[in-house]
């Protein structure tokens, strides 16, 4: 491997100021010729310029120093949608500078009410005076290697730093002020929770009620002053929508049975500081939402300040041992280990991008001064690989959650009126709910996660599911008297439906154990992607998932013993003439609905079964099962456009009713096709051909067209519709995307520009490591990533060369294509 040389674009431009200098200096003269030298110099421009662009690309020769994606602002914001993001373990924060007042909106995983909206554990505000932040010169940067926001200021004399930042260990957001002359800080805890309040229509699609008819109310926190700290906390009522959802959808016999997680739930949080003491309470209104602040004030001047805000939730009866533990001692060694754990993090996989300088103004006779060469930062290809590292440290903020990052704005969101003008709703408010979780939007922010190697991030949404099966499978033997885990579309944080996707006006006689929904009847194959992530971490890193075996044994045994069920309900036979399940009526995500062997039913149920028979966890008693199951899967359909065969979404259904082209689910998730896989021609007339996949064809939000490209070798077009998914979003911030089609910050947006990428550089099969398969020849890159086997492939192309291959284990590179 190169020695780590790493330069900056700041460096680019100081030798090329360096280079006019030299030849202003220099008695070279285009008519004067050197004899005692071997070579001549007849042009010296033409040699600066030269040596310019030589050093340009010797700067690329390492990966870029991760400080260059650093995104560093010198003006203030105007909002909170102007924030930038700054978290670590379970915790994320917004943070942003208004009228020189610093603003903090905090979130941590599991802040789910009575309602299940996932809560805010509310907005700090700090003020310093006099204030540094009041003068021209700001400064605010998201340190990425380091995992914190610095904030800088002068104002004349005055100059202050601060430093914000989250214990990746402790759930604790530290606030830390220094200043070159003494100031005084006040913090203040505010709060729109300190009052219950009524909800409308539109700020109930925030919770799992939506468009209920009842009347909603989001109850208040307990909040008040105890020895110079602000304690804040949410206990929930004793009846939550969880009640609400087992009674109606009929399954009060098993209640006692039902993990509840809103049950006896209590979360909250303490702002304090060393020499801080309180000082009343203020009130006031932001935005749309009216709050109420508890302050805290130095007791004098200083040059240094500290605040500390530690946050906690958890299922207990006892307040007073709730409250005793918010108060975390702080150590001096906090902030080294959290800065370690983000400097792992980033080593252990990247993606680094950088263009290829534009100099195609220069000519003969133009003055070097004049030569105009492109910041990196202005060009697209730049911004998706600053944009790929900035989301992946948005994922890596909630890397310990007890919930996964939801898709919908992860622990990001801000005001809603920012988002959506129609909803006058709080800080806490977001479309799709809080605790309802959409597993096609969730796959997508988990996916990227195997090759950057974060499988321990990825535990959180195995115990989402795993910690739900008791639930699932209750569901099951109430409605059909059958096995299995029944897991639905638009899913509680308990394991049910959400109620209003099951429908609140349902015809009486209707199957109990199905959503009356145009959109999510019969999709029950949506868990099977967290199946197929699970072992694959097997595959990946060796991990031991035999804890979620019963997880996916019973997702499997759910189609084997429900479709033979419904098939003994039409007739006599469970199976068809061949032997097969009849899977209908089914669905192809929301799209293809009624279907008859949906496609992506069929590619899902093959490839889970298939590798759940490899893992060494599977008892060999229960391989005979399996395979007998495998073989009664049908085979997937395929239809014709022009003459060419294409793989059809389903054997038949009866309408259409969203966008997704499930024909595709077999590139991905499921690889059935792919790079050096039979079929491949098949897959790409899909791709090219079909109308309908045309049709639908998009970069926003959950779109996969990306990824299908790149699995599919398309690499013009994995590169056009990346830029399209990768580009800076139209916020401040600029991985914010969204809203697509849920909220911003859209994180289903971002895994899947992540996953693109990802594929364009590497795929596997097997032990088959395929480098390049959809990667521009324009394209310089560093790049290093995982692989199945516990492999690491790290690479650099340069130039339109192939500068480096490092593969670890070294065995295993003798299983690398290079296609590039």
């Amino acid at each position: 491997m190169l020695p780590a040389f790493r330069i900056n674009i700041e460096h680019l431009f100081r030798l090329r100021r360096t280079l006019v200098r030299l030849y202003r200096c220099s008695s070279l003269k285009d008519t004067k010729q050197s004899t005692n030298h071997k070579f001549q110099i007849s042009n010296p421009k033409f040699f600066f310029l030269c040596a310019f662009v030589s050093m340009w690309f010797i700067t690329f020769s390492q990966p870029k120093a991760l400080d260059n994606y650093n995104v560093v602002w010198h003006t203030q914001s105007k909002n909170a949608s102007e924030s930038m993001p700054c978290g670590g373990g379970d915790i994320g924060t917004n943070v942003w500078v208004e009228n020189g007042e610093i603003f903090l909106y905090l979130q941590q995983s599991g802040w789910f009410d009575e309602n299940n909206a996932f809560l805010k554990a509310g907005r700090v505000r700090i003020n310093l005076l006099p204030n540094p932040f009041a003068g021209e010169t700001f400064t605010q940067t998201l340190v990425l290697k380091d995992g914190y926001v610095a904030i800088n200021g002068s104002n004349g004399k005055l100059s202050a730093d601060v430093k914000i930042w989250v214990d990746v260990f402790n759930p604790m957001v530290h606030i830390d002020v220094s200043s070159n002359q003494k100031i005084t800080a006040t913090a203040t805890y505010e709060s729109w929770r300190y009052k219950d309040r009524p909800l409308t229509r539109k700020e109930n699609n925030a919770n799992s009620w939506k468009w209920t008819n009842q009347k909603i109310i989001a109850r208040k926190d307990s909040i008040a002053f105890s020895d110079n700290t602000v304690l804040f906390y949410h206990q929930n009522t004793d009846s939550t929508v969880f009640d609400f959802t087992v009674k109606q959808q009929g399954l009060d016999s098993v209640k006692s049975q039902l993990t509840n997680p809103l049950q006896h739930l209590v979360f909250g949080g303490s702002m304090s500081g060393a020499n801080f003491k309180m000082a009343g309470t203020t009130e006031g209104k932001y935005q749309e939402t009216d709050f109420k602040g508890w302050q805290l004030k130095s007791e004098m001047a200083s040059k240094t300040h500290s605040l500390q805000i530690g946050l906690q939730a958890k299922q207990t009866e006892n307040i007073s041992q709730f409250l005793s533990n918010l108060k975390q001692p702080v150590t001096s060694n906090l902030q080294l280990a959290t800065i370690n754990w983000w400097h792992n993090y980033w080593e252990k996989s990247f993606i680094y991008l950088e263009p290829r300088p534009d100099l195609t103004n220069y000519a003969p006779g133009v003055p070097p001064e004049n030569i105009k060469v492109r910041s990196p930062e202005s060009t697209d290809v730049w911004q998706i690989g600053r944009n790929y590292q900035l989301f992946r440290y948005m994922l890596g903020c909630n890397a310990f959650g007890k919930y996964p990052t939801k898709f919908n704005g992860g622990v990001f969101t801000v005001d809603p009126n920012f988002t959506d003008t129609s909803i006058h709703g709080t800080p806490d408010h977001r479309n799709w709910g809080g605790g309802t979780f959409t597993a096609q939007n969730q796959r997508l922010v988990y996916w990227p996660m195997l090759k950057t190697g974060d499988i321990d991030m990825m535990q959180s949404q195995f115990d989402f599911y795993n910690n739900l099966l008791q639930n699932t499978i209750a569901r099951s033997k109430v409605y059909w008297q059958h096995n299995g885990a029944s897991f639905t579309e638009q899913l509680e944080n308990f394991g049910l439906p959400n109620p209003a996707e099951y429908s609140y006006k349902r015809p009486a006689n209707f199957d109990k154990g199905l959503e009356y929904n145009a959109w999510l009847e019969y999709e029950w194959d949506t868990v099977l992607e967290f199946c197929l992530m699970i072992l694959e971490t097997e595959k990946y890193q060796n991990a031991n998932i035999s804890k979620y075996l019963p997880l996916i044994e019973n997702c499997l045994i759910f189609f084997d013993e429900h479709y033979q069920y419904l098939a003994k309900q039409r007739g006599n036979k469970a199976l068809d003439a061949d032997g097969k399940l009849v899977l209908y009526p089914g669905s192809g995500g929301e799209t293809y609905k009624m279907a008859y062997n949906a496609t992506s039913t069929i590619a899902g149920l093959q490839t889970v079964t298939k590798a759940l028979l490899q893992s060494k966890y599977l008892a060999a008693e229960k391989k005979t099962y399996y395979n007998n199951f495998l073989n009664s899967i049908p085979p997937i359909s395929y239809r014709s456009f022009n003459n060419h065969t294409t793989i059809a979404p389903a054997k038949l259904w009866e309408r259409i009713n969203n966008t997704e082209p499930t024909q595709l689910y077999p590139v991905f998730p499921w690889g059935i096709f792919g790079m050096g896989k039979a079929g491949l021609d098949t897959a790409i007339n899909t791709y090219l051909y079909d109308t309908l996949a045309i049709k639908f064809r998009s970069h926003i939000g959950w779109k996969q067209d990306n990824i299908f490209a790149a699995r599919l070798g398309l690499a013009d077009e994995a590169a056009r519709l990346t830029l399209l998914k990768l580009q800076n979003s139209k916020n401040k911030f600029p991985a914010f995307w969204g809203p697509g089609f849920d909220w911003t910050p859209d994180h289903n947006h971002g895994g899947s520009g992540m996953i693109g990428l990802q594929e364009m550089l590497l795929q596997t099969d097997d032990k088959k490591i395929i480098l390049f398969p959809a990667w521009p020849k324009n394209w310089d890159v560093h790049f290093k990533l995982y692989a199945p086997y516990n492999t690491t492939v790290e690479a650099i192309i340069k130039n339109g060369k192939l500068e480096m291959l490092e593969v670890l284990p070294k065995e295993r590179a003798k299983d690398v294509v290079n296609m590039f």
